[in-house]
This record gives C-alpha cells, structure tokens and sequence, in this order.
C-alpha cells in the first residue's frame, strides 16, 4: 500500500517556469491524507516559490527543494546539505572564466545572483522566489546548498564540462532545459526521500514518485511505484518503472486519482 507520494514540478506538474499549476491538486492532496496517504513536492525550485504554489496546503505536506539539499516541513528546516565553501567559490571563478554571469547562489532563507540582467531578476521574481541581487557572489559561498546556472547557449556542452571540472565534489544534474544545478555530491532528491522515507518509517514498496527530468531519477529510483510523465527527458523514462501522461494532460493529477483514490475506495 501505498503512504507517500512524491513528485516533481516543473515539466512534471507545471509547464517549465512557471506558476500555472491545476489548483485541484490541493483536495486531491487533501483526500490522499485522509487515507493516510502523505505527500511531498519535489523540485529544484527554492522553498519560497515551492511554498507559493502550495499556499493552500503548505503546512501538510513536506518540501524537497533544491534537487533534495534542503528539505522543510512548516517552515523548519528536517536536513540541509551545503556545499564545501573553498569548492562553491572555485566553482563561482570558474564560471566567470567562462563568461558566465546568470549564476544562483542558494541558501535556505533565499537566492543570491550577480547576474546584471534585469530581467533574470524578474523572471525568478516571477516565480515569488526571494532573490537578493549582489556586487559579488563569493562572500556567500561560505554557505551555499546549491549553485544554478541559467545557460541558453550550449548547456549539455556546460554540463559536461563541471561534471568533468567538479564531478568528484559536486553532484551537477541538467534541471530543465537551461538550467544546470550543483549539489555537494551527498544531495539529490534520491537521497533526501530515503531520508524522509526513513524519517516517516515509509518504505521504498509504499512510495510512489513522478519526474520528467534528470534531476529526477534519484528519486524515482528511490520509490517502488515510479513514473515518468510522457514528455520526460529518456534517460528518466528508462529508469521509471510507469509512464503517465504529461503536464498538458495533469498526468500527475489523474494517476493520484486513479490508482491512489479510486483503488482505496474500494
């Protein structure tokens, strides 16, 4: 029997980017808990825009942010996985030397960017993410959960080159279809739901995941009943046990509902 259901966001729940999540996942939620049935939003997202879209029900469910470095139940952090300080400000120097300047900084409370682009700024602040735009990001790398990039040109080639550059330290996972993200290697959302798992005294067998993308598969490796929505990246396909259908389709909303509700109202 199912007792916890995980899930993705973005490309998952959500057209990439954006807020526009169907709003009766809330009583699904809502009636899964009835059932004893817990829930939990994963993503690579901050907490402050995760707990945006899920105002409603925030206080019930628990928050996977930041590809699993950091993870919250009302307001209180359960774990957080920083990066070595001396690895975050290589990493900072070494993006500069490239060229790259739309760069996150993470910490539980909020993000911090260099980046000079106004409307880098906007559009995180789209998403209700608390963002602090800085002279210099190095300061913070003292405390850092993650590092994001925002890449358009190239970047899988970018990818490549910090798993190569910094793949022994840092776990560096394609997030959506610009972004990059860079956890110390002890996080991914794989690993934060096997603590929450362990936490909640959930097993693998009584958890079921969805995802759409790389920075998913930890995760759906972590659950027994696991999913990739229909326009997931192959690489999550093929670790996926089930396909659902897609985001356009509320995938997510109609397998909570056919085999979670319907199979419990038996």
């Amino acid at each position: 029997m199912i007792k916890l259901a995980a899930s993705d966001i973005d490309g998952t729940l959500v057209p990439e980017g954006t807020n526009e999540l169907n709003e009766d996942i809330y009583g699904v939620i809502r009636r899964l808990q009835e059932k004893g049935i817990l829930f939990a939003a994963a993503s690579g997202r901050h907490y402050s825009s995760m707990r945006y879209l899920f105002d409603a029900i925030a206080e019930d469910i628990y928050f996977i942010t930041e590809n699993g470095s950091c993870v919250l139940k009302n307001e209180e952090i359960v774990s957080v996985t920083y990066i070595p300080p001396e690895t975050a400000e290589a990493m900072v120097r070494y993006l500069r030397s490239l060229g790259v300047t739309e760069i996150i900084l993470s910490t539980p409370e909020k993000l911090y960017t260099e980046s000079p682009s106004e409307e880098f700024l906007k559009g995180l602040r789209s998403l209700h993410i608390q963002t602090e735009a800085v002279p210099d990001l190095i300061p913070y790398c003292r405390k850092t959960n993650k590092i994001a990039i925002y890449q358009q040109e190239a970047p899988e080639k970018l990818e490549k080159e910090l798993q190569e550059r910094f793949g022994d330290t840092l776990n560096v996972v394609k997030a959506g279809t610009f972004w990059i993200d860079c956890m110390d290697r002890a996080a991914d959302k794989g690993i934060a739901l096997r603590a929450l798992q362990e936490k909640l005294g959930i097993t693998m067998e009584e958890t079921m995941a969805f995802g759409d993308n790389c920075n998913d598969i930890g995760m759906i490796k972590q659950a027994g009943e696991s999913y990739a929505v229909a326009n997931a990246h192959p690489a999550l396909k093929a670790a996926a046990k089930y396909e659902a259908p897609s985001y356009q389709e509320d995938g997510v909303l109609r397998t909570l509902k056919e085999k979670l509700l319907a199979e419990n109202d038996k």
